[in-house]
């Protein structure tokens, strides 16, 4: 790599992101390790984002400004990918906050551990106000061998802004893939468990920002489905069996899944993983998520749960799919 490429290239994705993003620059920029390139693509943004990003810029010369038409996340990480000269890349969304330390201690960990190719770290959960949540529930694996039960579990394997990678074993694997819409990074990452270690560093050193109106709460049921999809095409792989998604642009109605990819029973198996993650979904018994539920129940699928999610639609204001369910469920 010539010297004068930078140490590490941080990649952040910009769209209409006016009211986190001069908070989540100033995070970036006040790192404790210097030696970066700062990456910020401007999706076709609307609002006060391209200001923002061009007062940074012209104040820091680390800044490096990509501005162009919306192409959507997917296609604005990979040409983040294709742009980074530094053989690091840190991801970064322009919502969240980055501690002081991050970029030093990830950086540390992968110079340590070269039969890594991908680390993480543990997140500090804040609202849209940047309080932070009560701890709840497990935090990410922080070995490989833990990530491999995290993927059998089907548990959460890394907070996206919150990693470090390795570009070039990115790059090896295809980078994002197209079809996994608002789970790309999830995709990324089982294909990468395949090749190389990941890890998470038992430190909170992101501040990650969940609020209403954000891209996960709008398309939870996409995102479970899309997941789901990825955990089989990874179980495939794992057989020894080709890809089904490797050369998708867009996985296909769950209706059509088993046609397109050439396999049986894979729409069932996708209903089956995604059914538990939609009873306490507020979003997703509302979207299409329900008429899965349905379809789940009437397969034969498991019913643990199911008439205190008819309980749960009357509480959401949602009679008529409640009475619906309690028939699918009396039916069955």
């Amino acid at each position: 790599m010539p010297m004068n490429c930078p140490s590490i290239s941080v990649a952040m994705s910009v769209y209409n992101a006016e009211r986190f993003l001069d908070e989540a620059i100033a995070s970036v920029r006040a790192q404790s390790f210097a030696d970066f390139e700062f990456l910020i693509l401007d999706d076709g943004s609307s609002d006060a984002s391209r200001a923002i990003i061009a007062r940074h810029a012209a104040e820091d010369p680390r800044i490096r400004p990509i501005i162009r038409e919306n192409r959507g996340l997917i296609a604005s990480l990979n040409q983040l990918l294709d742009e980074a000269r530094g053989s690091l890349v840190a991801r970064m969304d322009a919502d969240d906050i980055c501690l002081p330390q991050r970029f030093e201690r990830q950086r540390a960990f992968l110079a340590a551990h070269p039969d890594h190719a991908v680390v993480g770290s543990w997140s500090e959960d804040i609202d849209e106000l940047g309080r932070p949540y009560p701890i709840d529930g497990p935090d990410h694996p922080t070995t490989h061998a833990g990530f491999l039960a995290a993927i059998e579990a089907g548990a959460p394997l890394l907070c996206h802004p919150a990693v470090m990678f390795r570009r070039d074993a990115v790059r090896g694997v295809g980078g994002y893939h197209a079809a996994f819409r608002h789970c790309e990074d999830l995709d990324l990452w089982l294909r990468l468990a395949s090749v190389t270690r990941l890890a998470n560093i038992p430190e909170r050193l992101i501040r990650y920002r969940h609020y209403p109106g954000q891209v996960s709460s709008r398309h939870a049921t996409e995102q479970q489905i899309g997941a789901a999809i990825a955990h089989l095409a990874y179980e495939m792989r794992q057989a020894g069996l080709p890809d089904p998604t490797a050369d998708l642009d867009a996985l296909p109605p769950l209706d059509e899944l088993d046609a397109m990819l050439g396999r049986a029973g894979l729409a069932s198996a996708v209903r089956a993983r995604v059914a538990p993650a939609l009873l306490y979904s507020h979003t997703g018994l509302r979207d299409h998520g329900f008429e899965l539920l349905c379809q789940h129940l009437r397969e034969g699928g498991r019913r643990d749960g199911m008439w205190r999610t008819v309980a749960r639609l009357v509480r959401f204001g949602e009679p008529r799919r409640a009475a619906r369910l309690a028939a699918t469920l009396v039916a069955g």
